[in-house]
């Protein structure tokens, strides 16, 4: 089921429960999802998964059942605690924290107050709070594909919200997706809601979809229906196509040209000698939190036998300039070198296993059909073990014989 490439075509429109219930409706296992979402620590919720017919389109629907009150409201720093005191793994969690924060901004900027007197009304609901934290589960699961969103429709109209009607789409949608393409018109209502667009920018590019080949695909249903269109996001996952010719595309253009240059690969490298160590670190995860497929730090001997650091990031086109900026932004260099690249990949795929410790999910790669090689997840191994009081080594040694017998 993994691939490297995750695509979405928000067809009726974009939500988070449309984005789980893709998701689900393309394989992504239900049982560790909620695993990861119960570590939250939300009282009286559960997650209710139905099948339906969508114009003629078997869909995943997603509801977020929540049984007895809950606040009316929730401050963005409560939001930001309840993700930091969760058991999500830790690239999922600061994900989530990001998406917070990022809705954080755009609504302080609608409302004209600080960022720190934030409240949210919808996205404080605990719906809101397992759709976000959710979709990065969900990433998390799929090994973190490159994922990437076809510009969508944002409807329009009037949408009724906690501070009244607003009109469609709702400004803090359009803060939020301010310098991502998208299209005029769509359905009558809110095609894509806050929470949608949210997962959009911090999650996904959004663009042209480029040639790939189809492994697997979902679609998750809306709440409403739309007269003109299935109300449905479709999730597919596949593998990216190699070009024909290095030379040139199918156009005939040179490769590496214009916008073909910016859709591929990118390692971001700086060198440092006079950047304290926590910046570096501080560097690297601000990197992996704004959507950095990696981030390193290597050792090295500057001009006149100075010692110094190699900072290195790679990232899709769609992130280049803002992690170039955030390089300079979070370290003392004063200039980011950029070359593209290319990556071959295997597959992976997560398994959970049980063992006497729990249970733990075990990262296997592929090529074809054909098995290279396993490995426990380590934060897993860590949970267990504490929870336990053994040693690290002994649960990942329990996880892999559990996989090799299975």
């Amino acid at each position: 089921m993994m691939a490297p490439l995750l695509l979405l075509e928000p067809i009726g429109g974009m939500a988070g429960d449309m984005f789980l219930a893709a998701a689900l409706d393309a394989g992504v296992d239900r049982a560790a999802l909620v695993a990861q979402l119960e570590t939250l620590g939300l009282p009286g919720w559960r997650l209710e998964v139905t099948h339906r017919s969508v114009s003629g389109i078997a869909a995943t629907h997603v509801d977020v059942v929540v049984d007895g009150p809950q606040p009316a409201s929730r401050r963005l720093t409560e939001i930001l605690d309840l993700v930091d005191r969760s058991g999500l793994a830790p690239r999922a969690r600061a994900a989530a924290r990001a998406l917070f924060e990022r809705i954080g901004r755009a609504e302080a900027k609608v409302h004209g107050i600080p960022y720190a007197d934030v409240h949210f009304h919808e996205v404080g609901a605990v719906d809101s709070l397992v759709d976000v934290c959710g979709a990065a589960v969900v990433m998390d699961l799929l090994g973190w594909p490159r994922a990437i969103c076809a510009p969508p429709e944002l409807g329009r109209g009037l949408v009724k919200t906690a501070h009244g009607p607003m009109p469609v789409p709702p400004p803090a949608v359009l803060e939020l997706l301010t310098g991502v393409p998208v299209r005029p018109g769509g359905p009558p209502g809110e095609a894509v809601t806050p929470t949608g667009a949210a997962l959009m920018v911090g999650l996904c590019e959004v663009g042209p979809l480029p040639a790939f080949v189809p492994r697997r695909s979902g679609y998750g249903a809306g709440t409403v229906s739309w007269p003109d269109r299935p109300n449905v996001l479709r999730i597919t996952l596949g593998e990216p196509v190699e070009p024909a010719a290095r030379g040139a595309d199918a156009a005939g253009e040179p490769a590496g040209a214009g916008t073909a240059a910016e859709a591929g690969l990118w390692v971001l490298e700086t060198n440092l000698d006079d950047c304290p160590g926590q910046l570096v670190a501080r560097a690297i995860e601000a990197a992996l939190e704004a959507g950095a497929l990696d981030a390193w730090a290597a050792p090295l001997t500057m001009k006149k036998g100075r010692p110094g650091v190699l900072l290195g990031v790679l990232c899709d086109g769609a992130r280049r300039g803002p992690l170039s900026e955030l390089l300079m932004a979070e370290t003392t260099t004063l200039g980011v070198r950029a070359h593209p690249v290319e990556r071959h990949e295997a597959g992976r795929e997560l398994h959970e296993v049980e063992t006497a410790h729990g249970r733990v999910r075990v990262k296997v790669s592929r090529l074809g059909d054909r098995e290279l090689g396993a490995h426990p997840e380590y934060e897993d191994c860590l949970q267990r073990a504490r929870e336990r009081g053994v040693a690290v080594r002994e649960v990942m040694a329990a996880a892999l014989a559990a996989w090799r017998d299975r």
